[in-house]
């Protein structure tokens, strides 16, 4: 028989606040925390509150057009920086050269990642 670790020891994925996207800090016992805060919680709430008894579907995420179209813009860097790390592999780059494309792909990466 394998022993498990204890629940406690498991080391999980950082969850991020459903709301501005930061990390939640996580608790010991009980559900995992869906907010980093009371007023995202908030906040959260108010918007479900708002679309009730409309058509738009509870899940559904509205954007302004700006919104949508800097979140295209980060989609895009992100697409460019991976592309220019596949052709320096393709091209044979050097190690230094794959570490800056890399930490380069990574910022854009980090940056797409907290549009909310």
């Amino acid at each position: 028989m394998t022993s498990q670790p204890p629940r406690s020891a498991v080391r999980r994925r950082p969850q991020s606040c459903r709301w501005c996207g930061r990390e939640v800090a996580d608790s010991e016992l009980g559900r995992r925390r869906q907010y980093c805060r009371q007023s995202c919680r908030q906040r959260a709430y108010e918007q479900r509150a708002q679309i009730k008894g409309t058509s738009v579907p509870q899940d559904s995420v509205v954007l302004t057009a700006e919104e949508a179209a800097e979140l295209s813009d980060r989609v895009y860097q992100v697409r460019c920086a991976a592309e220019d790390m596949a052709t320096a592999l393709d091209e044979g780059a050097d190690r230094t050269e794959l570490l800056e494309l890399c930490q380069a792909l990574m910022q854009v990466a980090r940056a797409a990642d907290g549009w909310r």
